[in-house]
């Protein structure tokens, strides 16, 4: 009896399933290395930070795309500092907003001494403590460590409000380096001030303004001139303790004439300055004289208020870094009356940029113990800073022919002692304004809080044996399941 024939074997061959192998995981690398190419190449970023820290403002993003030179930014921080993660952040954003025009070098001047004394002695830097060198279009500047922050008062003394300004910082050195022609104000001096340490922190203020916002600021006496020098791109008269004379008045009426002047006015409240309030009455914005306070009687007494809470506007370009914020003006205040839609027909056009809280209001008997609101008193809405633009046009192409200034009715807002980040981004913003550089107003800072989390001896010791014992405890007995479903199957 012969063996029947065996049928042919249905199962594949040794070389059969080598070649699938060998097919399935080309196939499954070749779609790996696709998928990390298009991830690489075509992806988007989400910033789920609270402060929007790895954000960078529609300003900033649009400069960095136009630029047509190159930008090199070196960054001298040590690794210790606090600032380090915030700029190593910040740079890499901006190196990836345009990675053809921007390049950034880190140099940590504690541990390579060799390439920071080369860089030293390149640049002529001193170097007393870190910072951003900022080199293009053939020039250089150093933005300090202490220029990357604000410090604000905070509820804790020791631990004061941080505000991380340093996308503002290095977004106003490239433009300012771009640009290369600086701008020129003149800040007007001779009418005194309320303290000359006062007078001299508002200047140094001005001075640090006007390094990050490319122009100069120089002293301008108005009782030695017959007329404003033609470098004049605005003009700052911040505080007068004493009014203007007729002859100085009519300097400031034929500056005002000229179709791009600027003018920044900061108003002292206890200061009697007839004829500037006319000249500025005149253009749609009388200072009243009176305080802008509140005041009640309480358990304890009598309470009078005169630093006030205020908001910004947020109908203007002038504000809309600060547009969502609240501040405090130290000292006394004047309210400011506005014009109405007539001066339209003038070619004037008013805006309130800070308003009082509603509880204040706009006091004439304010030496009383208890003032209250009465007749001839200023009530809610009280606006204690405002913008006049004379020739202003619908076409925003032609808004850089208009004359514009800008009237504050507290001279106190860049004190060394009381000054707020926010306060000092009002004045950037406005003298950006009064520069015709709108699309450079919007780069807010970065709030950066601090928190403090309290354990009791008990809570650090369940914290150490979850991190310790626990957590490890549960990978290996996950582990160990794995293998023994493994082993019995």
């Amino acid at each position: 009896m012969s063996d029947a024939p065996r049928p042919p074997s249905s199962a594949p061959s040794r070389a059969g399933i080598a070649i699938n192998v060998a097919l399935q995981v080309l196939l499954t690398a070749a779609i790996c290395l696709g998928v990390n190419w298009l991830s690489y190449r075509y992806f988007y970023r989400w910033d789920t930070s609270r402060s929007a820290d790895y954000t960078l403002s529609s300003s900033t993003d649009n400069t960095l795309r136009r630029l047509t030179k190159d930008v090199e930014v070196t960054a001298l921080f040590a690794r210790g500092s606090t600032l380090y993660e915030d700029v190593h952040a910040l740079l890499d954003e901006y190196r990836r907003a345009n990675k053809d025009r921007i390049h950034v070098t880190f140099i940590d001047p504690a541990r390579d001494l060799e390439r920071t004394e080369q860089l030293k002695l390149t640049n002529g830097l001193t170097l007393q403590q870190n910072g951003l060198l900022v080199k293009a279009n053939k020039g250089m500047r150093f933005i300090r460590e202490d220029e990357l922050v604000i410090q604000s008062p905070g509820f804790d003394s020791d631990h004061p409000t941080i505000d991380f300004r340093g996308e503002d910082a290095l977004t106003s050195a490239i433009i300012s380096l771009i640009e290369g022609t600086k701008k020129k104000f003149y800040f007007i001096t001779g009418k005194g001030a309320r303290a000359e340490s006062s007078a001299t922190d508002v200047l140094g203020v001005l001075n640090e303004l006007g390094q990050q916002l490319n122009f100069d600021v120089a002293a301008l006496n108005l009782s030695e001139i017959s007329a404003f020098p033609t470098d004049a791109n605005g003009v700052l008269l911040i505080g007068p303790k004493y009014d203007l004379s007729e002859r100085e008045v009519t300097l400031l009426r034929d500056y005002w004439a000229q179709r791009r002047a600027a003018m920044l006015v900061m108003l002292d409240p206890e200061s009697q300055t007839q004829r500037l309030g006319q000249f500025l009455a005149s253009n749609g914005i009388l200072p009243r004289n009176d305080r802008v306070l509140f005041a009640e009687s309480t358990s304890k007494g009598t309470r009078k208020e005169f630093s006030v809470q205020a908001s910004f506007s947020r109908d203007s370009i002038i504000t809309k870094p600060v547009r969502d914020a609240t501040t405090t003006l130290a000292g006394q205040t004047q309210s400011l009356a506005l014009g109405d839609d007539k001066l339209r027909e003038q070619g004037l056009v008013v805006t309130p940029l800070i308003t009082a809280s509603p509880r204040y209001w706009g006091e004439m008997a304010f030496f009383d113990d208890l003032p209250v609101v009465g007749e001839g008193d200023t009530q809610p809405p009280v606006h204690v800073a405002a913008s006049v633009e004379r020739g202003a046009a619908q076409d925003q192409r032609l808004r850089v022919d208009s004359a514009r200034m800008v009237v504050v009715g507290n001279a106190a807002l860049l004190d060394k002692q009381t000054r707020l980040a926010e306060n000092q981004d009002f004045i950037a913003g406005s003298l950006n304004w009064m520069l015709n550089r709108e699309r450079y107003i919007g780069i807010m800072p970065k709030r950066k809080h601090q928190y403090r989390l309290q354990l009791t001896d008990r809570q650090r010791e369940l914290l150490f044996w979850i991190t310790a014992l626990l957590g490890p405890a549960v990978v290996l007995g996950f582990g160990m399941s794995v293998w023994a479903k493994r082993r019995a199957s």
